[in-house]
């Protein structure tokens, strides 16, 4: 570790169980890692696991989109979900185009 800070944009999908995350909170705590010397990978488990752990969801993904470090990018991503999560099928709509701003 260079000890130089690490950036990242967090990205959390979670679906709740009983309890959401209160965005307060959320701020403080990510908050607490300014300090912290970790690895990536490392920080990203640890925070699905405190989130999980606080929330009790019945699904949660956090992807962690850390900015370049010697060259290298650096996305993590972390799931959980809940015993008896059984997701629905996805939904394709093959027929609108990412590219256009409109649908028109």
């Amino acid at each position: 570790m260079t000890g130089q800070p690490d950036f990242a944009t967090l990205v959390i999908d979670y679906l709740p169980n009983q309890k959401n995350v209160e965005l307060k909170s959320l701020k403080m705590y990510m908050w607490s890692y300014r300090e912290e010397g970790a690895f990536h990978e490392a920080v990203t488990n640890k925070i699905l696991d405190d989130l999980v752990a606080a929330t009790d969801p019945r699904y949660m993904k956090l992807t962690a989109k850390w900015y370049v470090r010697g060259g290298v990018y650096t996305t993590v991503v972390a799931e959980h979900r809940h015993a008896s999560f059984q997701p629905l099928p996805k939904v394709e709509l093959d027929s609108i185009s990412t590219m256009n701003p409109t649908r028109g």
